[in-house]
């Protein structure tokens, strides 16, 4: 895990000045690396009667790592999405982000009431991001268990921001 995470890239002035990207495409390139992320996030599922049902990733880079602990664990998968990219939209919400403002989208008749469900993105920063997915996911009925991200931007405080009664789950803090 430790190589896996030291493949994590820090870009400067992305995608604005002074911003310190965390560029996570070297992670995904190296096989090993995306399997020991993608084997830490499923050891690190409940079982038994918290288990969760389904993986929730956030646009875009936490498709990525979604869909493979969907895939890993045997779990169904829900994109949000960005505006314009669903034929079907159940739900959206618009909400902050540190340098400007962005819109997710849950697709509709993919969230069943009642599921258990973890949200995966690549990076919590101030999280906004995680809220409002969070969000979508409690006003269709669900409930999320569990939110996996690959790097915590620390300094940012957007652990603040997590649902309450959900397990955290983070690879790396910076």
């Amino acid at each position: 895990m430790d190589r896996a995470l030291g493949l994590v890239r820090e870009v400067p002035d992305f995608p604005e000045p002074g911003v310190l990207f965390r560029d996570l495409s070297p992670v995904l390139a190296d096989a090993a690396g995306f399997r020991a992320v993608t084997d830490a996030f499923a050891a690190a599922l409940p079982s038994g009667a918290g288990a969760v049902d389904t993986v929730v990733a956030i646009e875009a880079r936490g498709f990525l790592f979604g869909a493979a602990l969907a895939t890993a664990a045997g779990l169904g998968l829900v994109a949000v999405r960005k505006p314009g990219k669903l034929p079907a939209v159940a739900d959206r919400v618009t909400y902050d982000l540190e340098y400007g403002s962005a819109t997710l989208e849950l697709p509709a008749d993919t969230l069943a009431p009642g599921s258990r469900v973890v949200i995966v993105d690549d990076v919590l920063a101030t999280g906004g991001t995680v809220e409002a997915a969070a969000g979508l996911v409690e006003r269709a009925g669900a409930t999320t268990a569990v939110v996996a991200v690959v790097v915590e931007l620390t300094a940012l405080g957007g652990r603040s921001r997590l649902p309450g009664g959900a397990d955290f789950v983070s690879l790396l803090s910076v």
